[in-house]
């Protein structure tokens, strides 16, 4: 007995034939690459865990492939598109739980939890939050790693990702210190986060194959704590800290001495704060962890206050 898709556009004739339908099919003007592979579905949605509390907030919904799984799973689904053609195609494949569906049209960069709370509160769901729980996507590649970082910042409501992402992304994501791939943007996101899922996915899962490897993972939120406390990193900490790792990866061929000195950091204040933290003047950013840039963060507030 055959098992029931978990999206019925995941493949490459019905896919065709929603393209075909609406004159689509060779523009591609956004670059589109449409996934194919049921399978890949199935593994994003076990990684999501969507629930019926969830509203989930995707980017880049295309004609709605991935979309049209989730809408079962979750309380709703709002999606940003900023290709202006797409807008009727996700009208008629979405249409069997249009009640669960709101649309945004635009540039997701430029949309905030405001407008995602309001979309979804619109549909007029009783007994549902209307804020984003959770980002679910195959993401745009171009804008993935920021996309990334600023629903994290920006979003507290939302606890996870699951996205895909060009596999040289998620290298950066997951990647460890002292490994080639760590750098401000590893740092900074977790301050925020933890990788808790990946899975890679080839060319071939999509159509046309993008030239690139592309990988899924999940990031579940996973606030940085306070050394001293334990308790997540206030504010004005957490601002703190992300100021010393752009400074101290600033200019990555230098030693965090005279990276962050470079950046505008007091010479004689690094060196106490990086007395008191043990931190070797000459060490290099790629090789401190999350947490050394936190100490370092607290050490510099505390050398400014005496």
């Amino acid at each position: 007995m055959a098992q029931t898709p978990y999206s019925w556009l995941a493949n490459p004739s019905r896919t065709r034939e929603v393209l075909d339908g609406f004159g689509l099919y060779t523009k591609h003007r956004l670059g589109q690459n449409f996934l194919v592979n049921d399978s890949v579905i199935g593994r994003i949605l076990g990684l999501a865990e969507l629930g019926e509390k969830d509203v989930v907030f995707e980017v880049g919904p295309g004609i709605g492939t991935l979309t049209v799984s989730m809408l079962p799973h979750a309380g709703a689904v709002c999606s940003v598109e900023a290709d202006r053609t797409l807008p009727p195609v996700l009208a008629q494949t979405c249409a069997r739980d249009s009640e669960r569906f709101a649309l945004l049209e635009g540039d997701a960069l430029r949309v905030d939890v405001g407008a995602l709370t309001d979309a979804v509160r619109n549909l007029g769901i009783e007994g549902l939050d209307p804020a984003p729980t959770k980002l679910v996507s195959n993401l745009p590649y171009q804008v993935a790693a920021t996309i990334i970082l600023k629903t994290f910042e920006q979003m507290p409501t939302i606890g996870r990702a699951v996205v895909m992402v060009q596999a040289e992304v998620a290298d950066r994501i997951s990647a460890k210190p002292g490994s080639k791939a760590y750098g401000a943007y590893t740092a900074k996101l977790s301050l925020l986060g933890t990788v808790t899922g990946r899975f890679e996915v080839g060319p071939g899962n999509f159509m046309p194959p993008p030239h690139v490897d592309s990988a899924v993972v999940r990031i579940d939120r996973d606030p940085a704590r306070d050394p001293a406390t334990g308790e997540p990193l206030a504010p004005a900490m957490l601002e703190a800290t992300r100021g010393v790792i752009e400074a101290a990866f600033a200019q990555r061929r230098k030693t965090i001495r005279n990276s962050m000195s470079s950046a505008g950091y007091a010479k004689d204040a690094l060196d106490e704060a990086l007395s008191a933290t043990g931190i070797e003047p000459t060490a290099r950013a790629e090789t401190l962890a999350t947490e050394d840039f936190i100490r370092l963060a607290d050490a510099l507030s505390q050398v400014g206050r005496e």
